[in-house]
């Protein structure tokens, strides 16, 4: 999502907060915000697909042999 998409969707929340929307601006708040959490969810998937998990006990710092005390 381009930056003039995010700052509209920031101007139609600030005039939402100050006067209120018309049904057409409100139509397009929502349009926008729908664009944008598909893009986010689009983001995240590649990540979240990417996680690994390791079959090992974790280490605590408690595990760790202490040096220089």
């Amino acid at each position: 999502m381009d930056d003039t998409k995010i700052q509209r969707i920031n101007a139609l929340a600030k005039k939402q907060r100050e006067a209120g929307l018309n049904e057409a601006e409100k139509a397009e708040q929502h349009k926008l915000r729908r664009e944008y959490i598909d893009a986010v969810k689009a983001s995240l998937r590649p990540q979240l697909e990417s996680i690994q998990f390791v079959d090992e006990p974790p280490i605590s710092l408690h595990d760790q042999p202490r040096t220089g005390d």
